[in-house]
């Protein structure tokens, strides 16, 4: 902060146009200003941005301040005012990419749900053409297991053991793994 009268003379230097002393103003108000911006913001990367048009919107604003007013709270006003347009302006911002996003999910949805019918297609086709190329055996336990046959039935229907039943089965989805990573690239 300044001393009343370095600031007195650093503003009349600026208002006979010696804006580089203006330089004295922000070094001197930019911790405390930065520091109130921080404290209602909490997003660290707006504060330079804030900062900065508080110090402009000071400096454009230097012949409305009133001589022997408190300086530090000119410019907390001035830094409250550039924070009701910022959260304004955020607040559109947020609602104008909510709708747009809310857009894109609808539009991309209906995309999304014709492509992945048609992918559930070829990959329903791809796999009726790997069981159909198993053997016999095999064929019939995966035919019995989307029928939901159990096991033991099974079993006694292919004159095997329950285990065999699941040794039948594991071989069976080995080879339509294959099969299927083969067909579908």
């Amino acid at each position: 902060m300044l001393d009343p009268v370095v600031l007195a003379t650093v503003l009349d230097e600026v208002a006979g146009g010696n804006r580089d002393a203006f330089w004295h103003v922000v070094r001197a108000y930019s911790l405390p200003v930065r520091s109130y911006l921080a404290s209602q913001t909490h997003n660290m990367h707006d504060v330079d941005d804030l900062a900065q048009e508080v110090f402009l919107g000071a400096f454009r604003g230097l012949p409305t301040f009133r001589r022997g007013d408190d300086f530090g709270a000119w410019l907390r006003g001035i830094a409250r005012n550039t924070l009701s347009v910022h959260w304004r302006r955020t607040a559109r911002r947020n609602r104008a990419l909510s709708a747009f996003q809310e857009e894109v999910a609808r539009v991309v949805g209906e995309d999304l749900d014709r492509s992945a019918a048609a992918d559930r297609a070829d990959a329903i086709e791809s796999l009726l053409r790997c069981i159909n190329r198993l053997p016999d055996k095999l064929k019939q336990v995966v035919r019995a297991g989307l029928g939901g046959d159990k096991p033991a039935a099974l079993a006694e229907s292919l004159a095997t053991t329950v285990g065999a039943v699941y040794n039948l089965h594991y071989r069976a989805n080995q080879l339509l793994r294959a099969c299927m990573q083969k067909e579908t690239g």
